[in-house]
Order: structure tokens, then sequence, then C-alpha cells
């Protein structure tokens, strides 16, 4: 899953995507690259990020939806959003499937939304929200409580007949940098669930500040926990960086063949 960033903001890329033809370039190089999925987000979801209404989010990504399907259109896009309205606005312009960092909790009409749209649905687990999930976050057992949390909203979702459900624990989003390594370590607890499992490390702070880098510095560091992802059961890794991704996947393809 290749991320394509149209906000101002995002950690990484914040801002290089503004125009028309940047946004082509860069999506027609994952798709070269090997992207199975183009996952597209218009609100920041960094640490501390800057919150906008609902109206600006719709008029910064519906346009690039459109855009995209219109010169690409055989392409899978995926929507990062929490708001359900955003969900269906960009699933009528014609993207495929709602990636939600809330899980349903930003938005509760968001499961009825997926439901009515039989849309997949990749459920991430968060604790708080952007503008606050990294001031204190605390478990007492991170790996069963974000397992519960995860299995009691797929429960939910399964209720409502959505069955094409993708799990993400949510590295980053209301975690320390011990969690993480915590929830990577025992990441093959979630195959439990039988649901394919989506993980988004990518140049995160997980990765460059325990080596006391920048996250222009983190690609390897990005593969090296890639590749430990896919050891414990992850079927989707989501990337700034789709070519050394898919070239992460193909050899780890060679050793389980």
């Amino acid at each position: 899953m290749g991320i394509l960033n149209i906000t101002p903001d995002s950690f990484f890329d914040g801002g290089k995507y503004k125009d028309e033809k940047a946004i082509l370039l860069q999506v027609e190089k994952m798709l070269i690259d090997g992207a199975t999925f183009i996952d597209v987000g218009a609100y920041s979801s960094r640490p501390g990020a800057k919150h906008i209404s609902e109206e600006e989010e719709i008029n910064r990504i519906v346009p690039v939806v459109k855009l995209l399907v219109s010169h690409f259109p055989t392409i899978l896009i995926s929507i990062d959003t929490f708001r359900s309205k955003v969900a269906q606005k960009c699933i009528e312009a014609g993207a495929a499937l709602i990636n939600d960092i809330s899980g349903g909790d930003l938005d509760d009409k968001m499961f009825d939304v997926v439901a009515s749209l039989q849309v997949p649905y990749i459920v991430m687990h968060m604790q708080g929200n952007p503008q606050n999930m990294q001031e204190a976050p605390a478990y007492d057992n991170i790996v069963t409580e974000v397992f519960y949390e995860l299995s009691k909203k797929v429960e939910k979702l399964n209720a409502l007949h959505v069955h094409d459900v993708i799990l993400d624990v949510g590295f980053g989003f209301g975690k320390s940098v011990v969690h993480n390594y915590e929830l990577l370590k025992n990441l093959d607890y979630f195959q439990q669930m039988e649901l394919p499992v989506l993980t988004g490390v990518s140049r995160k702070s997980m990765l460059y500040k325990p080596l006391d880098i920048t996250p222009q510095e983190a690609l390897n560091a990005t593969t090296i926990v890639n590749t430990i992802a896919l050891q414990k059961g992850t079927q989707i890794l989501r990337v700034h960086d789709v070519k050394e991704a898919v070239e992460t996947v193909k050899i780890f393809g060679l050793m389980n063949n």
C-alpha cells in the first residue's frame, strides 16, 4: 500500500503533492514500483496535527480521487479517513476501501456507512485522537488490550454484515516507543483473529527516534521492521517507499515458497 498524503503538514511528505502533476507522477511511480493499493489521506494524523473541518477534508480529497480514477482506471484507492461522510463521498467517486485510524471511535456512523457501502474496511487501534494521543499513552498490557479492542470492533462489524475487515494495531497512535516494540514482538498474536493484518511503520518516530536520525534517514530501519512484520504474519505493508517494500515482500516470499 503506497501512501499519498495530500496534506500540508504530514510528518514525512507534507506539502509535497499539492498540484495535479506532482500527484499523478507520484502515483504513477508507486504503481510502476508495484503498489497494490494507493492510500490517499487529506487529514494529517501525525501527533499534534492541526484539526481541519469535514468540509475542507472533502474539498481536498474528492477531486484527487476523481483525478486518479480518470488517469488510472484499474487503480485500487484506499481512503485514509475517520469520517463517514468523507468515506462515502470518496467511494462514490471511485475509491475501493476505507482505512480508518480511529476504528470507528471518532464517528459513530462509520460502521453503518461501511456496511451500506459494502467495501473493505481497515480497523485500526488508536488511544485518544491525533491531537492528544502521544501526551501520555498508558496500558496495563498493550498486546491484550489492543487485541480486545480490535476484536470487539470486528464483532460489531460482522453483526452489520461487514466481513472484509483488515486489522491494524496502530503503530505510533497512542503508543510509546516501548509500546510499539512490544506490539511488534507479539504481532503474530493477532493471527488468532484469522483476518489480514496491515502494518504501517514507514519512517515513523518509533524507528528514527531510538536511532537519533530523521524520518528522511529511516528507510533502512523501515525495511528491517517491515521484514519482521512479514515474519509475524503481516499481509499488507503501508509505505512511503513502494519499490523497497515490494523487494522486501519478494525476498521474504522466496524464503517461504
